[in-house]
């Protein structure tokens, strides 16, 4: 579905990639990881075509898209959803508002069928009966879920996370990353998620790229990437499971 090839880029003189090399797999949860800084959350804009690569190429579906135009990402985006770090809820409308707007934007839905998707994709997510509360009625779990809504409301093949448990309570994480995982299921969706939150990945990824100084330096199944001798990936486990044991995980 989506396969970056020698991605390349720099803000001035600041490396933040340095010939990335990665094949998404289709229909499968992907967790891009690493440190803070590491270029997770740059690699995922390149995915989306908010940025362009100084150097290499970005495939979607065998496509090179690469030197697409405005209009023509524009065009592609629409079979993507994403999922933003801290939601970006319009706060001006409710709920149901705020999921039903990709919908009058890109679609030609008549009202009645917006209004039943959009109670669809709440009810999916557990939210229909807050469809009139407003953001800043909600607490932290319900924005990433009426965020998740919103993502999934023109229907996406692709669905991106920006790092979708941050801010949360331990139980919370768990549950927004099973409702990720089980939408993900459900809908067939080929997902990727930017995450630094190891045990969460080990517990829900059906494979894993690790991100550090700028290159994947490992990429697997989650048995595969616990088995790597990389040293930095070796220190990244142990550190993420220090007091537990690193064949545990928060399974979703």
């Amino acid at each position: 579905m989506v396969e970056l090839i020698d991605i390349h880029k720099s803000f001035g003189e600041h490396v933040v990639l340095r010939g990335i090399s990665l094949k998404i797999p289709t229909g499968k949860l992907t967790f891009i990881m690493g440190r803070s800084g590491t270029g997770k959350s740059v690699l995922l804009k390149h995915i989306i075509g908010l940025l362009k690569p100084d150097r290499g190429r970005i495939l979607i579906d065998g496509q090179d898209v690469t030197s697409f135009s405005d209009r023509e990402w524009q065009k592609l985006r629409k079979r993507f959803g994403f999922l933003f770090q801290e939601g970006a809820l319009f706060d001006s409308m409710t709920v149901a508002e705020n999921v039903a707007f990709p919908l009058w934007e890109h679609s030609r839905l008549s009202k009645r069928e917006i209004e039943e998707k959009v109670a669809e994709k709440l009810s999916v997510v557990g939210l229909l009966e807050a469809r009139d509360k407003y953001p800043s009625e909600l607490s932290g779990g319900m924005k990433k879920r009426a965020a998740l809504a919103r993502a999934l409301a023109l229907e996406p093949e692709i669905i991106l996370f920006d790092e979708p448990t941050t801010g949360l309570d331990p139980i919370l994480q768990v549950s927004i990353m099973k409702l990720i995982r089980d939408t993900q299921r459900r809908y067939g969706l080929t997902g990727v998620v930017v995450s630094h939150d190891v045990p969460i990945a080990m517990g829900a990824a059906d494979y894993i790229a690790i991100l550090h100084e700028g290159r994947v330096v490992a990429e697997g199944t989650p048995d595969e990437i616990r088995r790597s001798e990389h040293p930095f990936v070796k220190e990244f486990l142990k550190s993420a499971f220090e007091g537990c044991h690193p064949e545990e995980g928060q399974n979703v």
